[in-house]
This record gives structure tokens, C-alpha cells and sequence, in this order.
């Protein structure tokens, strides 16, 4: 938002808040690498290890980058709005090439091992979160960076802006967490040390349900012998 004259205050909580996001965030993509490292063989533009640049570059882009640009604004409450503007579209950069890395990545992945694209939920909503995330990011270009954009017209349309955002962060988290979770049900179960790690990332820790349970084995004994894992 512009600023109106003077100062803006700063809240005194707020570097605190800012220190312990970066601490999260950077834990998010340690602990991110650390499951792709022990578990899943590392890392590698090459065979099956090309899959796993696919999350490390997900989360470094569409969560981790992508989080700190929305904070830009909040952050660096004092500094000339140009400068601001200029930080907070380079952060969003770096997120849309590094996660257009991780897709290029996993279709690559999909092509050499024969497999089929989109074919689970994941996919379909991770693709259309990159593409929303992409449109965002034009529309932010051509409406605050494009010195051709009027002043009513940014002014009209910030708040829209200032939305979707948010609201693509909350999906792209969303996502990631969805795609970690089909990895496990695909790959093992949870209660593994891989699958223990990995859902430290999802911070969820509900107690599974009787029928769930049972819904579980259900799927274990169908998929007995068919799952990647059991090739």
C-alpha cells in the first residue's frame, strides 16, 4: 500500500514474527532436502532421481520464495516504495523459474520412464496453481513494474491483487502437501521412518479413524505387488 507521509509505524512483535517465519521456512526446505536425501536417493537430472528435483524445487519456489515475497511489503515498511516494488517482483521471479524447473522436471521424468502426465489430483492442482501463479504475476508486472499503468488503475486494482496472492500461497501450500501425502500412500506407510519425516512436513498429526485404518488395509492388500515401490 502506499504509504501516506512520514514513518509507518512498526510493530514491535514484528521482527520476532519475520525471524521465525525465515526459521520455519528454512526448515521446511531442510527437512525437505533431508527426505530426499536419506529416503529417496538425492538428487539428479538423470533416471529416477530427476523426480525428486520436482518437491525440493516446489517448495523452495512456490512456498518459500513465494512467502517471503508477501511479506516484502510488510517487512521493509520504511524503505522507498520503488525499491520495495522492485524486491518484491525479483523474489516472485526467482519462485516462478525455480518452481518451472521442478515442472519441467518432473514431465521430463514422466517422458523418459513412460508414464502418463496429470493423471492424480496433485497434478491437475498443481498445474493450475503455476498457471494462476504465472497470470498473477503478469497482471502484478503490467499493473505496479509497467510504467504505462495509470495510477486509478493500480490503485483499482491492488486489492484484487493483494487476494489472489494470499490466496495462491494458501493453494501452493496446499498442493505441496497434497503431492507429499500421494507420495507416501503410493510409496509406503506412514509410520515408517521415511513417512514420519515427510509428514513432519505436513504438520498434521490427527489419529487415524477404525474404518480408516480398514480403508487402508483395503487399499494395501488391492495394491499388493502393483505399487512402484513393489518393482
Amino acid at each position: 500500500m502506499e504509504a501516506s507521509g512520514g514513518m509507518a509505524h512498526t510493530p514491535t512483535a514484528l521482527p520476532y514474527f519475520v525471524a521465525l517465519s525465515q526459521v520455519l521456512g528454512l526448515t521446511v526446505v531442510a527437512v525437505t532436502g533431508a527426505w530426499l536425501g536419506l529416503y529417496r536417493g538425492g538428487l539428479a537430472w538423470e533416471g529416477a532421481l530427476q523426480f525428486n528435483v520436482h518437491p525440493l524445487c516446489m517448495v523452495i519456489g512456490m512456498i518459500f520464495l513465494q512467502g517471503d515475497a508477501l511479506l516484502v511489503y510488510r517487512v521493509f515498511r520504511n524503505e522507498a516504495k520503488r525499491t520495495t516494488k522492485i524486491l518484491h517482483g525479483l523474489l516472485h521471479v526467482f519462485a516462478l523459474i525455480i518452481a518451472l524447473v521442478g515442472l519441467v522436471a518432473v514431465f521430463e521424468y514422466h517422458k523418459k520412464m513412460n508414464y502418463a502426465d496429470l493423471y492424480s489430483l496433485h497434478s491437475w492442482c498443481g498445474l493450475l496453481v503455476f498457471v494462476l501463479y504465472f497470470v498473477q504475476w503478469l497482471m502484478g508486472f503490467s499493473f505496479f513494474l509497467f510504467p504505462g499503468a495509470t495510477f486509478s488503475l493500480r490503485n483499482g486494482y491492488r486489492p484484487q491483487h493483494v487476494f489472489f496472492g494470499a490466496t495462491l500461497f494458501l493453494l501452493s501450500v496446499g498442493t505441496a502437501l497434497l503431492g507429499i501425502e500421494e507420495a507416501l500412500i503410493f510409496g509406503l506407510n506412514e509410520f515408517q521412518p521415511e513417512g514420519v519425516l515427510a509428514n513432519v512436513l505436513e504438520a498434521w498429526g490427527r489419529p487415524p479413524r477404525p474404518e480408516e485404518q480398514a480403508l487402508s488395509m483395503d487399499f494395501k492388500t488391492l495394491t499388493e505387488g502393483d505399487s512402484p515401490g513393489s518393482q
